[in-house]
C-alpha cells in the first residue's frame, strides 16, 4: 500500500507541459502527437489549439484557424491554473494567431519567468504543403524566436529562414551556425529530409557549441508528425528539469524508436503509416 501511495503522489506531481499547436484529425501530428509523446515521457500534457487541419499523411485538404482571442484565452487560463514547466509551439497558421500567441506569452513573461520554450516553426509539411501564411514568417522571426530556448526547423523550414536552399550535411551545418548567430538562440538542425543512411541532427548553441545526434534512417514509411513528436519530446524533458543537450538526446532516441516501430494500415487500396509513440 505504501508503494502504491508513493506512486499516486508521483503521478500527482507530473510536470505540466503545454503545446500551442494545431489539431491533426489523423492523430499522427499536431496536438494529438504531442499529447501521446508527453504521456509516453511521463509529463502532463496541456494544449492550446490554434487551428483544425483536415489531413492524413501526405495530404492536407483544409485548414481552419481558431479565433485569436480564443487561442489567447486558452493560454492565459492554463498559465493561471497550472505551474507549466515547459512549452512548445507548433502550427500557428496565421499572422493574427501568431500575434495573439506572442502577446499572451509576453503577458506571462511580464509576471513570471517564461518556462523553456521549444519553437517548432511549422511552415512546410513533409508533404510540401505550406502550413504558415507567408506574412507570418517575418513575425515569427521577430516576435516568437526571441522567446525561444530552442528552434527545431526541418530542412525546408531552415531554407525558408536562411533564404536559400540547403543541400547536403555540410550546408545544413553551415546554415545552422548562420541561424544561431542571426537569432541568438539554439537551433536543432534536423537531417532526416536528407535521407542519408544515418539520420543525423545537429544541435548548435549560441557560441557555436555543437552536439550531433544520430540514428539509422528508416526507409519506406511516412514520417508524418516526426517534427511535432521531436519538439514535444524535447519540451517534455526540459519540463522534467533536463538540460538542453540531455533533452535533445532523449528526444532523438524517442522519435527514432517511434519511427522504427511504425504502424501501418491498408484501406481502400491505400497504405497509411503512423509513428508508434508507445513503441517499446
Amino acid at each position: 500500500m505504501r508503494r502504491f501511495a508513493r506512486y499516486v503522489d508521483a503521478m500527482r506531481s507530473l510536470p505540466p507541459v503545454l503545446s500551442i499547436a494545431g489539431s491533426d484529425n489523423s492523430a499522427g501530428a499536431g496536438i494529438q502527437a504531442d499529447l501521446k509523446t508527453m504521456s509516453a515521457l511521463d509529463v502532463y500534457g496541456l494544449t492550446a489549439v490554434t487551428c483544425v487541419v483536415a489531413e492524413v499523411p501526405g495530404k492536407v485538404s483544409a485548414i481552419c484557424g481558431v479565433p485569436p482571442d480564443l487561442v489567447a484565452e486558452q493560454i492565459r487560463l492554463l498559465f493561471g491554473a497550472f505551474p507549466i514547466a515547459a512549452l512548445k509551439t507548433g502550427m500557428l497558421y496565421s499572422t493574427e494567431i501568431l500575434s495573439a500567441v506572442i502577446a499572451t506569452l509576453g503577458e506571462v513573461a511580464a509576471g513570471r519567468t517564461l518556462p523553456p520554450l521549444v519553437v517548432d516553426p511549422v511552415m512546410v509539411a513533409t508533404s510540401g504543403d505550406r502550413l504558415l501564411e507567408a506574412a507570418a514568417v517575418a513575425l515569427c522571426c521577430d516576435g516568437l524566436f526571441p522567446l525561444a530556448s530552442l528552434i527545431t526547423p526541418n530542412l525546408d523550414e531552415a531554407a525558408v529562414l536562411l533564404g536559400e536552399p540547403i543541400v547536403g550535411r555540410d550546408a545544413l551545418r553551415e546554415a545552422g551556425h548562420v541561424l544561431v548567430k542571426k537569432f541568438g538562440t539554439a537551433f536543432l538542425m534536423k537531417g532526416g529530409h536528407l535521407k542519408e543512411a544515418v539520420a543525423g541532427d545537429l544541435l548548435i548553441q549560441p557560441g557555436g557549441v555543437e552536439h550531433r545526434f544520430e540514428a539509422p534512417f528508416v526507409y519506406g514509411m511516412s514520417t508524418h508528425g516526426t517534427g511535432c513528436t521531436y519538439s514535444a519530446a524535447v519540451a517534455a524533458e526540459l519540463g522534467k528539469g533536463a538540460g538542453l543537450v540531455e533533452a535533445v538526446g532523449v528526444a532523438k532516441h524517442f522519435v527514432s524508436r517511434a519511427v522504427s516501430g511504425y504502424l501501418r494500415w491498408e484501406c481502400s487500396g491505400q497504405q497509411t503509416d503512423a509513428l508508434h509513440h508507445f513503441a517499446q
